[in-house]
Formats: C-alpha cells, structure tokens, sequence
C-alpha cells in the first residue's frame, strides 16, 4: 500500500506530500491543485507501466493511432513549476521508498530525461541512477551484499555493479536481467512496479454506463464501459449477486430484486433492473448516480479487486442522503480486502460522515492568498480539528472556509515565527 506521496517543483507544488490510506479523501477550492496530485499519481503509473517519460507526459500510441495513453495535463512548460530546473515526485509503499528526478535536456530538443532516481529499502538502496548532461544514465546496484559471499562469487558478481541505462525513461523498468540478487529484484524492484501498475482512475461516465457490451468483457473501463458485462460475471456468484441487489436497493426507491442481462441481435448485452412488481427498468432509464454508484459496486465487490483507485468527485449524482451508504462501502471494502481508494470531493455531507480513521487521512489543499504555490495539509493536524469535528461537524468546517483560514493562520504564523 502507497503510504505518501512527495511532490517537489511539479506543476503549483514547491514541496508537498500527500499522506495516503486506505480511504483517502482530499479536498479543497477549485484550482487549488487537487487534479495535480492525480497528475502526479497518473505519473508514477505511467512508469510502473513501464513507458518513456515522452509518453508518460505527451501519450502514448499504438501501432494503429489509437492511443494507448493519455498524457499529462499542461504544457511541457507547466509540468515543472515556474523558473524551477527539474521536478521529483518520491513514494513511499510498505517495504522502499521510491524517488525520480525529471529535468529537461540542456540540447535543442529540450526533451525531459531522468536526472537522478533512487530505491531504498530497510535492507539498503537496491539501485541509483544519475545522469550528466545529454549522455546516457549511469544505473549502480548497490545491494549485491544481500547475496551471500559464496554465491557471489560463484557468479562472478562484484560488489557493486554499474550499467547504462536511457536517459528518457525511468530505471526502474530497465533494470530487469542486471546483476542484482533475483528476490531482490523480484521482491522489491518488480514488487514496486507491480504497485504502481495497479493503479486505477476512474471518470464515470453515464453515457457509458448505458450502453451495451459484448459478452466475454469483464473489466470495467475508465469511463465505465462494459457494465453490463461486468454485473453478468459479478452475478454467476449467488452471494455476489445478492450483495450488489442488496447495496443497490438501499441507494434507490426502487425495489430491485433482480439483474437482467437481455441480448439484441448484434449479441450485444444490456443491463436492466427487475423490480420486486415485476418491472423492467433499463440502463437507458435509471438515474446518471445509481450507475454511478452500480459502477463502484462492480469494481469494487468484484472478484479480484486490488491496486489503487482514484476517483475525482465520487459523490458526483449521488443524493447527500445516501452518500452514506458510499462511505460505508468504500471504508468496509478497503479495510477489508487491502486495496486502496483516493478521490477528491466538494461535498460537505460525505466529509461530515467519514469515520476517524478516514478523517486522518482527509486533506486539505489550498493556495493561500496572493500565493502562487498550492499547500497540502492533513485536516486532522489543523488546530482544533478534532473538537471542531465534533462540535460542528466536519462539513460546515468545509462550507465554511474554516479550513482554508485555518491554514492562513497557521502558515502565516510559521513564517512570522522562523
């Protein structure tokens, strides 16, 4: 599980880190720097998929032009904060602490490279890599040691080892097959990657939700595409089935029973729901937040939910008086099967129902006045956030502006203090 995330000089944040859980809820104005810190996320996804720093932030495309990957938002110019030289974003997970350093090249082209990159364990740094002007990545293993002597020696491995690695893409997803200790590689560098491969962000979208899909597509998409198909394999399990009937009924007024998954003469397969009268209502007629929320059941009742989950504005269409009901899955299924879930939100009502251990995890991110930097702050660690909860409510603390002249307070006086 990713414990932090540190962002130094990328996009509007000189120095920041995200404090992450199971359930992590960040809010915040508009243009604050919420969408960054995904940026930053979509980031390192990008290099546990194993891409070049060119399509991790301009896209990736396929043999046929259909691309593979969006890239990062903004302007190469706008990727590294303003007058700063390069950007690094470090991530913390159980076992290592991760770190890349992206600068531009000094040549014309002026294209990003990796000026320095690090894994660290309890154990040691698994590897360094640094680079000097437009030449290629200089990549040292380390921790050979972790080998014992005989079979080191047996291999024929020094104690540290150096390769060349290229300087447009990250390290960690060129080192496979060097000299290093294979659990070690397996454990921790694969490990690592593995992590942040399994990231998910997710955009719902009820136009998708809506439409059919073919049979055999059992992975939801980003957007929500292939829903239909997706319940139909949730609902061959009975206990499955009964669970996402039972989440359902309790979101809506409808009194749904049942799942059906009609076919048209394409073979293509639609959703619709059965209520306990007999009646049918499709996909085409429930409401944009039931498929919303019909969508997050599937992923995350599904059979092999794992990785990370980011959302932006996940009580989007969902009535404040079941955002409850949201919470309750989101906080019992990580807790309970492992995986991880972040999403931003503006609701003061889902705020006002986060248990105490997602409200440690909730934070703030603000731009104070006549600043051009945005801050990231846990909720928790403002004064008085606590008694404040309790006495008023996290919400109208949000609703309010409390948080935003909590962090003006505090900040103000940290710089009047040092």
């Amino acid at each position: 599980m990713i414990t932090s995330v540190r962002l130094v000089n990328f996009k509007n944040f000189a120095d920041e880190t995200l404090r992450a859980g199971p359930f992590t809820v960040i809010v915040g104005a508009n243009a604050s720097g919420k969408s960054n810190i995904r940026d930053a996320f979509r980031f390192l996804h990008g290099v546990g998929r194993g891409y070049t720093l060119a399509e991790i932030i301009g896209g990736k495309y396929g043999d046929g032009g259909q691309i593979e990957w969006a890239g990062i938002r903004g302007a190469m110019e706008e990727i590294i904060r303003f007058g700063q030289p390069s950007f690094s974003l470090q991530v913390e997970e159980k076992d290592a602490v991760y770190k890349i350093v992206v600068g531009r090249n000094e040549s014309g082209d002026a294209a990003f490279r990796v000026n320095r990159e690090t894994l660290k364990t309890q154990l040691g740094t698994i590897f360094t890599s640094t680079s000097v002007g437009d030449g290629p990545v200089n990549v040292q293993f380390d921790v050979l040691h972790l080998l014992p002597r005989k079979k080191r020696d047996a291999a024929g491995i020094d104690d540290i080892a150096h390769a060349e690695g290229r300087p447009n893409q990250p390290g960690l997803t060129q080192i496979q097959g060097h000299k290093m200790s294979p659990w070690v590689q397996e454990y921790y560098a694969d490990g690592l990657k593995k992590v942040l491969a399994k990231m998910r962000f997710l955009d719902l979208e009820p136009y998708q939700l809506r439409q059919p899909a073919f049979p055999g597509q059992t992975v939801l998409g980003d957007r929500g595409e292939h829903l239909p198909t997706v319940l139909q394999a949730i609902c061959e399990d009975s206990q499955r089935k009964e669970t996402l009937v039972a989440w359902i009924s309790e979101l809506t007024p409808m009194d749904v029973r049942d799942f059906e998954f009609p076919t048209d003469p394409s073979g293509r397969v639609h959703l619709a729901f059965l209520e306990a009268d007999g009646r049918k209502v499709s996909a085409c007629a429930a409401a944009d937040g039931t498929l919303r929320f019909l969508a997050m059941l599937a992923l995350l009742l599904g059979p092999d939910p794992n990785g990370l989950y980011f959302f932006e504005e996940i009580d989007n269409g969902i009535h404040p008086a079941r955002q409850w009901l949201l919470l309750e899955l989101i906080e019992k299924q990580t807790a309970k099967q492992g995986f991880q879930v972040i999403t931003t939100t503006h609701s003061p009502d889902l705020l006002t129902m986060v248990n105490d251990e997602t409200f440690k995890n909730t934070s703030v991110v603000c731009r104070l006045e006549e600043a051009d930097d945005a801050i990231i702050r846990p909720v928790a660690e403002l004064p008085r956030a606590g008694e404040l909860r309790t006495s008023q409510g996290l919400g109208n603390l949000l609703s309010g502006g409390w948080m935003e002249t909590a962090l003006a307070f505090t900040e103000g006086y940290d710089e009047g203090g040092a």
